[in-house]
Formats: C-alpha cells, structure tokens, sequence
C-alpha cells in the first residue's frame, strides 16, 4: 500500500504560480511512477503530467506543457507540480497518484493509488 497526501493548494490571480507537494508513505517510493490529475466540476478527470522512476522521463498534457514541471525528490518520497502562468481553466482539484510501473502513463487507469486531492483555484 501507499498512501499519498497532497498539499499546497489554494486560490491564487491568473498569472501566478502555485507549487503543489504529494508526500508518499508506504512502500518503495524510487520505484513508483508518479502522476497528476486534475477534475473540474462537472468534467471527468483529466492528465496533468506523470514521471518515471528516475525522474528524467516526464510527459505533460498540451494544455500544461511550458507552464507546469513535474519533478520528485525520491529522498524525501515527494512529487511536486509546479504550475506557473495559471489561467482560469487550470482550476480544478488537482490529484497525485502512484503505480509500481517504471514508465509515466497519461491513464489514470494506469495508476493504483490516489491522494485526496487538493483544490486549486485561479481567478481571473
């Protein structure tokens, strides 16, 4: 089992940037890749950006890609996002997820474990 805690969200002006954490507990986490979703109201849940085990293979969504980084600290079992250049439409409950595969994948499907989420809010 793992167990993922988000955090670092809030309600932040287009334009800003927002760094959001998940910290892993469980098991191995340098053998985890790591995803982030995100799900506005009313839509399904969407892929934000995923990371392979060693941290060198990322693969983003068009609508991130130049803005947010995914990056993770395996000392420290922590994924982070870092969003920049927000806009309105990135608002949403942004989610992290965990699966013992070593490749990133854009399915959540493709993912076994989940935080709770945490809300992100950008106004405009």
């Amino acid at each position: 089992q793992v167990q993922l805690v988000e955090s670092g969200g809030g309600l932040v002006q287009a334009g800003d940037s927002l760094r959001l954490s998940c910290a892993a507990s469980g098991r191995t986490f340098s053998n985890y890749r790591l995803g982030w979703f995100r799900q506005a109201p009313g839509k399904e849940r969407e892929f934000v950006a995923a990371i392979g085990w060693s941290g060198d293979n990322t693969h983003y969504a068009d609508s991130v890609k130049g803005r947010f980084t995914i990056s993770r600290d395996n000392a420290k079992n922590t994924v982070y996002l870092q969003m920049t250049s927000m806009k309105p439409e990135d608002t949403a409950v942004y989610y992290c997820a965990a699966d013992s595969g070593l490749i990133p994948v854009a399915t959540p499907g493709g993912y076994d474990y989940w935080g709770q989420g945490t809300q992100v809010t950008v106004s405009s």
